[in-house]
């Protein structure tokens, strides 16, 4: 197996990404967006199967070697090394015309992710993070200047339940999990509770912005990157029940203060 530096594979990460950013948002808003049902209900439109297959040319290129797997194709490849992709997190939003989307890449080694970049065009945010690198996060761009310069995250230091700020993702997730009374205890437990939905909930944790936030049915795709940017971001990525796993259907992410006063919470 070819040996790369995380800096390396950030690098192309985050080209990905910007060509992922090309094609979603020349479909978004487009009128004549097809949109369609998988097997499990979810909505996919050709700009979900547009990007991954521009993801996955662009990956043959630069990293032959590399297995992938995406929400819309699959699996491809046996290796260490895996690229997980999803290519539009938020479809439900992206079809709507709603801005709260983005394309999700990482890179697992042995299971665990070591790269992640979430990059939301139409929010004008992208965030970023390589284990050992930071955490990152560039916002909009100037078009005389160029890109302002990113900025490197940290989680919040709220150290209190009763002053934290939450994010639940969706009432339906949670009461399909049955933990809707686990969530009424935390509503009754923290100071606000919001459901952001999607990634961009997870990026504000990372961003201090928020202090916590737990998501049910998720895949792999849904959640790889956001490991390594909240842990650079000097955060904690476990389960709902506290495992250290991106395929246990669930996540809690935290500043790391909070962290195991959540996880009772929510058990």
């Amino acid at each position: 197996m070819t040996e790369h530096s995380p800096a390396d594979d950030l690098a192309v990460a985050l080209t990905l990404a910007a060509e992922a950013d090309l094609v979603s948002l020349d479909r978004y808003r487009a009128a004549d967006l097809d949109v369609s049902l998988k097997a499990d209900r979810t909505h996919v439109t050709d700009a979900d199967r547009r990007v991954e297959s521009v993801l996955r040319e662009h990956l043959a290129r630069v990293r032959p070697g590399d297995a992938i797997l995406g929400e819309e194709f699959g699996a491809l490849g046996d290796s260490r090394r895996q690229w997980i992709l999803d290519p539009i997190d938020g479809t439900a939003n992206f079809l709507r015309g709603v801005p709260n989307w983005g394309t999700l890449i990482a890179l697992a080694v042995d299971g665990v992710p070591l790269v992640g970049v979430v990059s939301a065009p139409a929010l004008g945010r992208r965030w970023w993070a390589a284990t050992g690198g930071g955490a990152w996060l560039q916002e909009g761009t100037d078009r005389e200047a160029g890109h302002p310069a990113p900025r490197r995250l940290r989680v919040s230091s709220v150290d209190e339940l009763a002053e934290a700020s939450v994010s639940y993702q969706s009432f339906q997730g949670w009461d399909r999990e049955g933990r809707g009374e686990q969530l009424s205890a935390l509503n009754r437990a923290v100071w606000r509770t919001r459901a952001y939905g999607d990634v961009w909930g997870h990026m504000l944790v990372a961003e201090g912005a928020l202090d916590a936030a737990a998501e049910f049915d998720v895949k792999p795709w849904d959640i790889a990157p956001i490991a390594p940017i909240i842990r650079e971001a000097g955060g904690r990525f476990t389960s709902a029940d506290g495992e250290d796993d991106i395929t246990s259907g669930s996540i809690l992410v935290s500043n790391g203060t909070l962290h195991e006063r959540m996880l009772e919470l929510i058990r």
